[in-house]
């Protein structure tokens, strides 16, 4: 579910008819918050009758096949080279295999709420991966201000006065470690696959490709074959890799191209508002009133953290 958008990979497209254009992306933006949004309910309910490599394997499978099929239908190959080839497994690794494996261990302990908002911190990583220099970016007071605010607001979420109480601190951790894992992949990214000359569904495929390789060489050693078929979670599963990997990673770069990578990674505000909301309502997970307000201060501390100084 990663929600940060590689700003030199791909550039806006000439749009269409001005009406139909605007139509068209916010339809597609809308859809990609919503799939996003129920993702992190999704793998709850894929863990409950799965184990977490099992539900980022098939997650994986799922969404692969997606792309595979939007490959075929468009005639386009993989990209070729063995050094792009490694390039784009460690993307994967930090892109897709670590985190998506991370929150699926991280919901054994704690609410899909908690999830979706540990998922919006990305920005925040991002920026304080900048000051440490292990990005291109440079920091301004703004956008440090964000940073702080943005963690603030992660203390907020957490009830840090109050001890963390009530807190599970493993799963909290893997969660917060699985955003600053797409932190650094797209920085990876940012610095070793832009500007190749291949298309991003070729790319993104063989991501996920490698991804799927990588996560059907651990899967097996540290599980074993279910006992039975739980139907509910294998829809779950299916839906999540079908929909929240694959339909969604067309509808982000298409967004990209569309409209560029600032307007395209707005949906970061919107994924921990419908994660919460999906929690709540068909999960029945409790609330309390740290987890709103925090999420409100965590979002506002990203957005900072994204402005770019005006040019000229």
């Amino acid at each position: 579910m990663s929600t940060v958008t590689p700003s030199r990979t791909l550039s806006p497209a000439p749009a269409g008819p001005r009406a139909r254009a605007r139509l068209d992306w916010r339809l597609r933006f809308g859809a990609l918050s919503l799939i996003w949004g129920f993702s992190f309910l999704l793998i709850k309910v894929g863990t409950e009758g799965y184990a977490p490599f099992q539900v980022t394997l098939g997650r994986l499978v799922f969404g692969t096949a997606v792309l595979v099929a939007a490959m075929a239908v468009k005639r386009e190959r993989l990209p070729r080279g063995a050094r792009l080839w490694g390039h784009m497994a460690v993307a994967a690794f930090l892109l897709n295999a670590l985190p998506f494996s991370l929150f699926a261990y991280a919901e054994l302990t704690i609410p899909s709420t908690l999830a979706g908002i540990c998922n919006a911190t990305s920005p925040l990583w991002g920026m304080a991966l900048a000051l440490v220099a292990l990005s291109e970016d440079r920091p301004t007071r703004v956008r440090v201000a964000g940073l702080g605010l943005g963690f603030l607001g992660v203390l907020t979420v957490l009830g840090a006065w109050q001890g963390f109480h009530g807190l599970d601190a493993t799963g909290t951790a893997m969660a917060l470690l699985a955003s600053l894992s797409y932190a650094v992949g797209w920085i990876h990214v940012r610095r070793t696959l832009a500007g190749t000359g291949n298309s991003h569904l070729a790319m993104t495929g063989g991501q996920l490709l490698l991804a799927t390789v990588q996560l059907a060489v651990v899967t097996p050693v540290f599980t074993s074959v279910p006992e039975r078929i739980a139907l509910v979670p294998l829809l779950a599963v299916a839906a999540l890799g079908a929909l929240g990997t694959g339909l969604a990673v067309l509808l982000q770069y298409g967004l990209v191209a569309e409209v560029g990578p600032t307007t395209a990674q707005m949906v970061t505000y919107f994924i921990p508002v419908i994660a919460t909301a999906a929690g709540v309502a068909i999960l029945g997970e409790s609330l309390r009133w740290t987890t709103p307000v925090g999420a409100v201060i965590v979002l506002a501390g990203a957005a900072l953290t994204q402005l770019r100084p005006k040019s000229g």
